[in-house]
């Protein structure tokens, strides 16, 4: 069985409870998601919007990771999805989760995938400040 049960860069709204219903399952003891949204500031400037831009092999590269994080954990199920476009303050850019059969396992390997994700799979974002100034950032927040 494959747990790696959903994967995905969209240009649409995300959905947790889409990614939530895709890690179910009876085996597993503890469930993790995690939802990074959009916020109002980064590193002390106010931010008004941001666009999420990705290679064309970001989605090889988010199932390397997740292959990873579900060689190196007990894991029973685990999904990730990625926002790419424009995207509004509160609106939501990426979402994980991770079942495992321990509480302890579902935190360490969500930990992971989120962090592993962010800083390898090729996806820039571009904020935009109310000073109308815009920065370029390599790695997903």
């Amino acid at each position: 069985m494959d747990v790696i049960r959903l994967l995905d860069i969209r240009d649409s709204t995300l959905s947790v409870d889409e990614v939530l219903a895709a890690v179910g399952n009876h085996a597993a003891g503890g469930t993790t998601v995690f939802v990074g949204t959009v916020r109002e500031e980064d590193h002390g400037r106010p931010v008004t919007s941001l666009s999420y831009s990705a290679h064309p092999n970001a989605t090889g590269e988010l199932r390397r990771v997740a292959e990873k994080v579900a060689a190196d954990f007990p894991v029973t199920a685990l999904a990730a999805v990625h926002r790419v476009g424009d995207l509004r303050l509160g609106d939501i850019a990426v979402v994980v989760a991770v079942a495992a059969p321990h509480r302890g396992e579902a935190f360490e390997a969500s930990r992971r995938l989120i962090d592993d994700l962010k800083s390898q799979v090729p996806i820039w974002k571009n904020q935009f400040f109310t000073d109308g100034s815009s920065e370029w950032v390599g790695a997903c927040d």
